[in-house]
Formats: C-alpha cells, structure tokens, sequence
C-alpha cells in the first residue's frame, strides 16, 4: 500500500487565508495543519484572568518582562503559528516582538485545558512547544482544578511542580518568587 502524502501549509499561506467565521482568531495552525479552537467557556476565562492578574503582577514588580494573551499570534516557524491563552516573554527577548505578532518563541506558555482541548493541550502543543524550545509550559485543567508546571530539561519536559486547591505549591524557574493561591485561582 502507497502511503499518502498530506500537503502541510505555510504560515504566510495561512495568513493569507480568508475565513467566512468572523472568529478567525480562533484558528491556528500547528505543524501545517488548520485546527479552529472553540470559544472559551466563561469558567476558562475567570481561570485566565486570575492566572493573568497574579502573572502580570509579579512580571511588572520584578520588572522581567511582559505577559500576552489572545489574540495574539505565535509564529514559531514557517508551519506553525499558535495563539496560547497566556505567554510570557522576558526583557531580553523583548525583540521578537512585533506588529504581526510574536515572531519567536516565548519562554513560557500556558494552556488551559477545555473538554475540547484535552488531547490537543496535553499532547500535540506540549510536543509542539517541546520542539521549538518554550522553557516552562503550564497545562491549567479547571476540570480537575490542577495546574502542572514543565520545564525544559534536556530538551524534554519535566514536570517541575503541579499544585490542585487541596495541595500542592506552584514553582516557576522562570519566575523566582512567583506565589500563586490556587485556591483563588480555582475559586467560583
């Protein structure tokens, strides 16, 4: 049997498409393939803007740098252009910033998981982003109120803390000092 071979698409082909959803924010394109995200659900985004606030806080404190959410596009090579819910990018790589977007790769990523997204956040991006060198990817499951924490080590991922409102403390190596209250994170 002939395998078949799957023509991927480019980022600027991407970027060129026109989309008949007026959600056109809600499609990335992850290894030359077109995915359309659903919106986010009311919970995902009170989840997002507690994780935002307290990042957002401590970054301007310690003066390290600046944190995104979307829509903003990621553009980690030619096939790969990502909108994450929330990024972080240091002073130093400030420069990777422009008016199209992030052209770079961020140093850290979150995701937070929807039913929708399961395999997509904990499988596909966490490979994608593993690939492309993102050092920390945090994975945020209000499901099952839990945030795990990977570090780039090695060039593989390891988890490096994973936290739930019941235990657990959330530690970035990124972000010395950072304290996150997960029970206010998770808090209805």
């Amino acid at each position: 049997m002939e395998a078949v071979a799957i023509q991927k698409i480019t980022v600027e082909e991407f970027l060129e498409m026109d989309f008949d959803d007026p959600n056109a924010h809600l499609y990335e394109l992850i290894d030359g393939e077109i995915v359309k995200k659903s919106a986010p659900a009311p919970r995902h985004q009170e989840v997002s803007l507690a994780i935002v606030e307290a990042l957002s806080s401590h970054v301007r404190q310690q003066k390290l740098g600046k944190v995104y959410i979307p829509p903003i596009d990621v553009f980690l090579d030619g096939f790969s252009s990502v909108q994450p819910d929330i990024l972080f990018i240091p002073t130093d790589l400030l420069h990777i910033v422009t008016d199209d977007g992030i052209e770079g790769v961020p140093t850290l990523m979150v995701e937070i998981i929807s039913p929708t997204s399961i395999y997509r956040d904990r499988v596909t991006k966490k490979k994608l982003y593993e690939q492309h060198g993102v050092q920390e990817y945090w994975l945020v499951d209000p499901q099952e109120l839990l945030i795990e924490v990977c570090a780039l080590q090695d060039g593989r991922y390891e988890l490096l803390s994973a936290a739930t409102p019941f235990e657990g403390v959330i530690s970035s190596n990124l972000l010395p000092g950072l304290t996150l209250d997960v029970n206010a994170l998770f808090a209805l």
